[in-house]
């Protein structure tokens, strides 16, 4: 992980769409770059992207990411799961399990939390991605997150990455705590955080703005950003 660019201290990222305009000045140096793909990780990741891909004149895709959470407790992973290209990978937090079986969580109740972000993970599939999905294979891939708190979807979204066959991949954010930047670096050829925080528990926290958004307006971002 490289030095951030972000001047201390650290301003707030006023929107998702502010956050990528100050990643892309960070990743200027693929601008042009024809063996370059951008993908956010839907939905969060996608305004982000747009802004980045936008600044660099690069085509913009879509990456279908679930978190595994925790039964009552979603926020809480213990793995993630995503798919592209006719591939899924599923990342577990094994750590993080033990400790939930000890607790009285049965692998049923497990089993069933990944079926059913597996069923959602079809379903943006379909609705995000087109056929053919944006090529990837032989490409150094910007992905690109609105940020991380644990690294397990952007871990996930890595691996299945080079399944696809990239050359490369970046996984890029614009907030994370530091160790999780740390522990993408062993998974990712490289990490770019404007905003390595030594404790971020949530990422609403590195923003004035942090709405959830709906289906209509990352595929309207899509639309609106169409391959070169």
């Amino acid at each position: 992980m490289g030095r951030t660019t972000e001047h201390r201290p650290w301003l707030p990222f006023a929107n998702r769409a502010d956050a990528g305009t100050r990643l892309a000045r960070k990743l200027h140096r693929f601008a042009g770059r024809q063996d370059v793909a951008v993908l956010g990780l839907a939905r969060g990741g996608v305004p982000i992207a747009a802004a980045v891909a936008t600044a660099l004149g690069r085509p913009l895709g879509a990456l279908s990411v679930r978190k595994l959470g925790v039964p009552g407790s979603p926020e809480v992973a213990f793995g993630a799961m995503a798919r592209y290209g006719g591939h899924t990978t599923t990342v577990h937090r094994h750590h993080t399990m033990d400790h939930l079986r000890r607790d009285g969580y049965t692998v049923a109740e497990l089993d069933a939390v990944a079926a059913a972000e597996e069923a959602e993970l079809a379903r943006r599939r379909q609705l995000f991605a087109p056929d053919p999905e944006l090529p990837v294979a032989g490409l150094t891939v910007l992905l690109c997150d609105d940020g991380i708190a644990t690294g397990a979807t952007m871990e996930a979204a890595v691996r299945v990455m080079r399944e696809a066959g990239a050359a490369a991949v970046l996984a890029c954010i614009p907030a994370a705590p530091a160790q999780a930047c740390r522990d993408l670096a062993g998974v990712a050829d490289e990490v770019v955080c404007l905003q390595p925080w030594r404790d971020l528990h949530a990422v609403s926290e590195a923003y004035l703005r942090f709405e959830q958004l709906s289906d209509s307006q990352v595929l309207a971002l899509l639309k609106r950003r169409e391959r070169p």
